[in-house]
């Protein structure tokens, strides 16, 4: 085989390779445009829906509330204070509705679902937003008691589930959409106590009821909210919590920590929510409302950059990476190995 066709038949090859980028890159830009149409579809009748949400008393229920009001959904809002309710009452138009609820009470969600029935009647509830949580106490694992993991799990995980099984009925009759708001630390578990160990709970929880109920045309979506400024990450009270699960330690459990490891452990604290937690809360709500409003709803929505381009990239990383990256940020007890 002579020189000149050697090269033409590397040349053809090459010709062939450049088709190949173009055609699979064509391909992706068509992907890429069909997915951006499709999710910006929207469903109709939204003056119809009914939307019965948790949590609303502040931060992202609140918000919710009043931007789903105001697009027209017919909006029932559970709430654990007088005040709660009154303080959403006056911000909302007439067709907002509230009611006091305690995702953990039994018979105040049964009292709920009783009263959302003759509210939503025949059309069934078209959207469950499952918002309601708490955070504390957060906290070294070994300064728990059981009852403080059981106070953070009755309200973020059983709370869901309870709340949850017991609207099903209706948003089955709506085939309509449960949203169950979870965080980056049920992805990542970056501290200890039952708020990452309820998050955890709440994605597991939402994959399975999503696989078992996709055959009635109810969709399960999940909200991962990154570190945002609402009283879950108010410092204050963390702080305040931080201080009680030490008080609460044996002499010898302080004395392998050492008497300034507290000190040290708040800073963190104070350092990692002034850096990271994100003021405009509209990135959370967006996401839920679109999972209540969308055509084709995604399965996980990350709300917040540090969500996006920290947590959820570290949650695909060995374990490894993110336990040295932990080392490398907490402090290090007095006695340790």
């Amino acid at each position: 085989m002579d020189t000149e066709s050697i090269y033409g038949q590397i040349s053809s090859l090459q010709k062939s390779g450049y088709l190949c980028s173009y055609a699979a890159g064509a391909l992706l830009l068509l992907w890429f445009l069909i997915w951006l149409y499709r999710d910006s579809l929207e469903v109709g009748s939204i003056q119809e829906k009914y939307v019965f949400v948790t949590g609303c008393d502040s931060g992202f229920g609140n918000l919710l509330c009043r931007r789903l009001d105001r697009r027209g959904f017919r909006v029932l809002a559970g709430c654990l204070t007088e005040k709660g309710t009154d303080d959403l009452k006056r911000v909302t138009g007439p067709y907002l509705k509230t009611i006091l609820l305690d995702v953990t009470s039994t018979e105040s969600i049964q009292k709920a679902v009783e009263w959302t029935k003759k509210e939503v009647g025949d059309r069934g509830l078209w959207g469950l937003v499952n918002n309601a949580g708490r955070s504390l106490p957060m906290g070294p694992s070994e300064w728990m008691r059981i009852e403080d993991f059981h106070s953070t799990l009755r309200v973020n995980m059983f709370g869901v589930i309870e709340v949850t099984m017991n609207f099903l009925p209706l948003v089955k009759k709506a085939q309509g959409r449960v949203v169950n708001v979870a965080s980056v630390l049920g992805r990542v578990a970056a501290n200890g106590g039952g708020y990452c160990i309820s998050k955890f709970g709440v994605e597991s929880f939402s994959d399975c009821l999503r696989r078992d109920i996709h055959y009635f045309g109810i969709k399960v979506c999940i909200i991962e909210p990154g570190f945002f400024k609402t009283h879950v990450t108010s410092l204050d009270p963390i702080e305040r919590e931080l201080h009680r699960l030490w008080n609460q330690l044996s002499p010898e459990v302080q004395a392998s920590y050492g008497e300034k490891y507290l000190d040290k452990y708040i800073k963190i604290q104070r350092l990692i929510m002034n850096a990271l937690c994100d003021s405009d809360l509209s990135k959370v709500t967006n996401c839920m409302e679109h999972a209540l409003s969308a055509t084709y709803p995604r399965t996980r929505y990350s709300a917040g950059w540090d969500a996006k381009l920290a947590w959820i990239p570290l949650s695909y990383m060995p374990t490894c990476v993110l336990d040295i990256a932990l080392k490398l940020v907490l402090p290090r007890p007095a006695k340790s190995v």
